[in-house]
């Protein structure tokens, strides 16, 4: 049965920094977020860029090998703004998208410690492995998974996108279902707010923005000192055939006119 996204977003740089780095885009055939890396240069033109140009490139109706393709279009986009201003250096991104295949299924994309999550028939489970220095430590059982949260490294990334040949991201295949609801974040939320208490607003949220708006307040409720952007989708019956144009949040909306589109 065909399925489309019904999907929000919301994005708030929160109290503590004077930038927002957190990108995102929410479509009807899928939807991502993208955190600046921080610590380097213009991590916000650099999740801006690679959302812009993967939409820009129709990251959506694609199968598994030609979302790879679009992705990695994308990352070079990042290189290109980097040579035209080598003082850019070092500017990259994590990523964390759903997209709906031709083939009916949803392609889940993912490199550095974003998060997919998923909420089906009342279980809410996590569907990304983070590309972090803290999660080799949890793998390797040298800490336990719940002291993951307070380590005080916790925001060392083993993987983004920064336009090098060698980046990597990973995508997998789901089989979407009518009542599912995804939920994407970057780490503002789940650095500062319990897994159980996410898990709890989304499912007792009565829909997508509700959900997002509920889950960027809780994390700015719990002090966060960082960015923060939910993005939720519900899969729904494709009843509708019309298109919705994409919308951008975050660094992506303040980037698009003159940063990225002439890009």
């Amino acid at each position: 049965m065909p399925v489309r996204l019904i999907t929000a977003a919301v994005s708030d740089a929160g109290a503590h920094r004077p930038t927002n780095q957190d990108a995102a885009f929410a479509a009807s055939w899928g939807a991502a977020v993208a955190d600046g890396v921080g610590g380097g240069p213009s991590g916000d033109l650099a999740s801006a860029a690679l959302l812009h140009r993967l939409v820009a490139t129709r990251g959506g109706g694609l199968d598994a090998d030609g979302l790879l393709v679009r992705i990695r279009e994308a990352n070079w986009d990042i290189r290109a703004h980097v040579k035209r201003d080598p003082a850019l250096e070092g500017m990259a991104t994590t990523f964390t998208g759903i997209f709906l295949s031709t083939t009916g299924e949803l392609l889940l994309a993912h490199t550095g410690d974003s998060r997919a999550y998923l909420l089906r028939d009342g279980e809410f489970s996590r569907e990304t492995r983070d590309d972090s220095y803290v999660q080799a430590l949890v793998d390797h059982g040298i800490i336990p998974p719940e002291a993951a949260a307070a380590h005080p490294r916790r925001n060392i990334i083993t993987a983004s996108l920064g336009g090098a040949e060698g980046d990597v991201v990973s995508v997998a295949t789901r089989p979407p279902r009518i009542g599912d609801r995804w939920v994407l974040c970057s780490d503002g939320l789940t650095d500062y707010v319990p897994e159980v208490d996410v898990a709890r607003l989304i499912a007792e949220a009565p829909g997508p923005r509700a959900a997002a708006v509920s889950a960027v307040a809780l994390a700015l409720e719990a002090g966060t000192r960082d960015n923060v952007t939910v993005v939720v989708c519900d899969v729904v019956d494709d009843e509708d055939s019309s298109t919705v144009d994409p919308v951008f949040f975050g660094s992506a909306a303040r980037w698009f006119a003159e940063d990225v589109e002439t890009a």
